[in-house]
């Protein structure tokens, strides 16, 4: 289950252990909700087990029209969205 913070603009949801439609299913709903209090989505995708989901998500969603860009961290299992701001 996603562990939104709307408080702080943060959506974070966990999608290590999912195949790729169902991870893809999970962020594609969240990007569908998140609305001008939203500027960032965390997604848990973990590395142990492979690269499949991150570049899966890294390849899909890189030219979304809501994503401005994408922020790699030194987690390797994180990607992080930042949303453009909506006018």
């Amino acid at each position: 289950m996603e562990g939104e913070n709307m408080g702080s603009g943060i959506i974070e949801i966990d999608v290590h252990g999912m195949n790729q439609f169902q991870a893809k299913t999970r962020i594609d709903a969240v990007l569908k909700r998140a609305n001008q209090g939203t500027y960032m989505i965390r997604i848990i995708h973990g590395y142990h087990s492979g690269t499949t989901l991150r570049d899966m998500i890294r390849k899909t969603y890189r030219s979304h029209p809501k994503i401005l860009r994408i922020e790699i961290g030194m987690n390797q299992g994180i990607t992080e969205f930042i949303l453009r701001t909506l006018v």
